[in-house]
């Protein structure tokens, strides 16, 4: 995944997440194993959701595409690099 995406990311159950709006905007990106499904707006190329690899029963989802939010002040958010993966081991 290239780390300039820059997403900050926040986990759900596959079940407790709805998108409501925009869904046929959205394009599948797989990479690597094909385990996890990255989703981008084809309009504007931003980084909405993926289904994670490491817990295929949850999404990860870039808190920046919610209206009214700022990520860059929650507090106590983890963020990564995008160059090493939070699961990589030495």
């Amino acid at each position: 995944m290239c780390r300039r995406r820059g997403a900050i990311v926040a986990s759900v159950n596959l079940d407790d997440i709805t998108i409501i709006q925009g869904q046929q905007q959205l394009l599948l990106y797989q990479f690597n194993t094909y385990t996890a499904k990255h989703y981008f707006c084809h309009q504007c190329g931003i980084y909405t959701h993926h289904q994670r690899r490491s817990n295929p029963h949850q999404y990860a989802f870039n808190i920046g595409c919610l209206d009214g939010i700022n990520p860059l002040i929650i507090p106590n958010v983890p963020t990564y690099d995008g160059i090493n993966h939070p699961t990589d081991s030495d």
